[in-house]
């Protein structure tokens, strides 16, 4: 997305560029999703992953799986430890709080919606949705793998959906832990500026 004073962004742009406004919020470890939720060429609703109000934030150590003490929680293990709220979820519950219809919305989303967030904007009848960052359920064993991915491409088919892969996100390496781990750790960094320095 460049700015451009003389023409205005198209919707993605715009809707997007709101998410990843709203991504700011996020408070977690993990992923760092925000959501936005349009409905007649307006946000209705918005949501960030983090715990639920009123708890100590992931960050701060809230969430038992998130900080994950002596790596005893392998990656894609220990979901149902969590308690972090994800994005998609944050957003369909403000508006379900303040009374909104959010059927036949569109929601733009930084990251794929996972496998459980997918089956809830089925139910919540979301008719379209947007996403920049990809995700896919994954399973380390070959037969689970496989048929995770089936189930999840059969909730997917109810709904239409999008990867957004032109537009760019100036955060990436902030806001995705895959792309997050392959920087160097913060230690290596300074080591690095410090011999520099010498």
């Amino acid at each position: 997305m460049k700015l451009d004073p003389e023409h205005p962004p198209g919707s993605d742009d715009y809707y997007l560029g709101i998410a990843l406004a709203v991504r700011r919020k996020a408070n977690c470890t993990g992923n760092r999703v925000a959501a936005v939720i349009v409905k007649n060429k307006r946000v209705i609703s918005t949501g960030y992953n983090g715990v639920p109000e009123g708890m100590k934030n992931c960050l701060a150590g809230g969430c038992l799986r998130c900080s994950n003490p002596n790596g005893q929680f392998p990656t894609g293990t220990a979901y149902d430890l969590c308690i972090c709220v994800h994005a998609e979820q944050n957003a369909l519950l403000a508006a379900a709080r303040f009374g909104i219809a959010v059927e036949g919305a569109h929601m733009y989303v930084t990251m794929q919606p996972c496998f459980g967030c997918a089956k809830e904007l089925v139910q919540a009848k979301i008719s379209k949705v947007s996403y920049l960052h990809p995700w896919v359920p994954t399973d380390v064993d070959p037969v689970m793998d496989k048929a995770k991915k089936a189930e999840y491409e059969k909730i997917l088919a109810k709904f239409n959906i999008e990867h957004l892969d032109s537009f760019q996100d100036p955060v990436a390496s902030w806001a995705v832990t895959s792309m997050r781990n392959l920087l160097p750790p913060p230690a290596v960094k300074a080591k690095r500026a410090h011999k520099k320095k010498v």
